[in-house]
């Protein structure tokens, strides 16, 4: 339970910051450009809503009357007449001398919380949207309307949401490069090459392979280096440490390895690094030290099965529940080793009560690079633009029979995130969802700001507007698609959960 909690915590607060900077990026630009924005929520609030406030406004605008926001028991209708009241009064009292009051940038817009965690919105005035208010359409344009304004002003509104969530990816790569720098072992420094998962070594794989190129480009960052190998062509690696082998990569092998992911068997996601199986605590009481264990003893076989690294060391350990096997290690005996055996009982889960070293640093040379404020900006907007080529790259297998099974919601979403709260694990995620929602919303689908903006493109192209009827049908088409996929797609958890 506390490890669902603390997923659903960073996925709903993640989830909560990129709504907030995407829906900030229409606001700021339709205020800029003189538009009225009537609401702005962070989630969707149908029937009711957790939190609303909207800044002072008086009737007359000069203070002398109540304030608006006081009367609560107001009906929609009774809201509108007093400030239409408001502005005929402010018109009246300018006309008659007194100095124009400088309008807010963020009054007259109703701030909340909505309480369905599905998304947000910001309700520009004038705009068919997902609130689809058909009256204020039929009314005359006003010039503080979003349909009032030039095709180039409403263009910049609806691409702002995507151009902030993409911005707020390069600032937070850019803050972690910054803050943590750099460390990883070089491939080539990695003597006893990489741990492959099955689907790789179904693929051509082997385990102890040095990935080296992929489709000719260098690889010596594995941070960088997977996705790179999971969308090449051929991915080529040196193998016994003198023959280059070329292997090809399946176009669905990332779904492959998505549904390997997904199984409860997984331990490898794709390849880790193959290191030895050292002990770096051993705790008081278990199997592992009452039968003389060591920390800095190095295992290197179960019973009969050599096990020369840590991914084939807890590969072998499995189905030895409340078992005692004969562990072979060796100990550092001042200049010397000493090979010996030792029984050790395993418990119910075929666990001896020991801490093992996972850092492949402890036994390679790393490679580890500073930034600095300056240096951190260019290496964020790199690693943005390299997630964003590669989820494009990816979505297009989406439309494949596999790319349609692999398809989750916010169970796959809330499952990326990790099990003890880890700040640095939390803002990669939220750099690459911000990235991912980014290319979503600029999809030319009806509902989108993709949408807004094919019809926009349409519009400067053939300086003909779209009719509003037209819109408005695109609106509702495009909504049912978007229900549809949300439907399918936390469905489709649903059915894994069971499985």
């Amino acid at each position: 339970m506390d490890t669902f909690l603390i997923k659903a915590t960073q996925l709903i607060l993640a989830f909560a910051i990129l709504v907030i900077i995407h829906e900030f990026g229409h606001f700021l630009f339709a205020r800029l450009f003189g538009v009225k924005v009537e609401k702005f929520y962070i989630f969707f609030d149908p029937w009711t809503e957790l939190f609303k406030w909207k800044p002072k406004k008086y009737i007359g605008g000069l203070g002398k009357h109540k304030n608006i926001s006081d009367q609560p028991d107001l009906t929609p209708e009774q809201q509108k007449e007093l400030e239409k009241k408001c502005e005929e009064e402010e018109a009246k009292a300018i006309a008659n001398g007194a100095p124009k009051k400088k309008k807010s940038f963020w009054g007259n817009t109703e701030y909340g919380i909505g309480w369905l965690p599905l998304g947000g919105y910001c309700k520009i005035a004038g705009m068919i949207d997902e609130s689809m208010d058909t009256e204020q359409m039929k009314k005359p344009p006003q010039d503080w309307e979003f349909r009032s304004k030039p095709a180039w002003q409403r263009l910049l509104i609806m691409i702002a949401g995507v151009l902030f969530n993409f911005l707020l990816a390069i600032l937070i790569y850019a803050g972690i490069v910054y803050a943590t720098g750099e460390k990883y072992v070089p491939f080539q420094e990695a003597k006893m090459g990489m741990a492959y998962s099955g689907e790789a070594q179904k693929i051509g794989f082997h385990d102890g392979d040095i990935p080296l190129y992929a489709d000719g480009e260098s690889l010596e960052n594995p941070n960088e280096a997977r996705m790179k190998m999971i969308q090449a062509s051929t991915v080529t690696v040196l193998r016994n440490g003198k023959d280059t082998i070329d292997i090809k990569i399946p176009e669905k092998f990332i779904f492959a390895l998505d549904n390997e992911a997904k199984s409860d068997t997984a331990v490898i996601a794709l390849m880790t690094y193959r290191i030895p199986t050292r002990i770096t605590q051993v705790m008081p009481g278990e199997g592992a030290a009452k039968a003389g264990i060591k920390t800095g003893d190095e295992i290197i076989a179960i019973d009969s099965t050599a096990t020369p690294s840590l991914d084939r060391f807890m590969a072998t350990l499995q189905g030895h529940e409340n078992a005692t096997v004969n562990l072979t290690v060796v100990r550092k005996n001042n200049e010397a080793n000493d090979t010996l055996i030792i029984p050790v009982v395993l418990s119910e889960n075929s666990k001896m009560g020991v801490g093992l070293e996972v850092d492949p640093s402890a036994f390679y040379n790393s490679k580890e690079i500073k930034y600095s404020l300056l240096q951190s900006v260019p290496k964020g907007i790199s690693m943005g633009t390299d997630r964003l080529s590669s989820y494009a790259q990816s979505m297009k297998l989406v439309f494949t029979k596999e790319g349609a099974k692999s398809v989750g919601g916010f169970g796959s979403l809330g499952a990326i995130f990790p099990e003890k709260w880890d700040w640095i694990a939390f803002w990669n995620i939220a750099a690459f969802l911000s990235v991912a929602l980014a290319f979503m919303n600029i999809l030319p689908i009806p509902a989108l700001d993709g949408g807004h903006v094919l019809f926009l493109l349409y519009e400067v192209v053939t300086r003909r507007k779209p009719s509003e009827k037209f819109l408005e049908y695109a609106q509702i088409v495009g909504m049912s698609l978007l229900i549809i996929l949300l439907i399918y797609a936390n469905g489709m958890d649903i059915v894994r959960l069971f499985k």
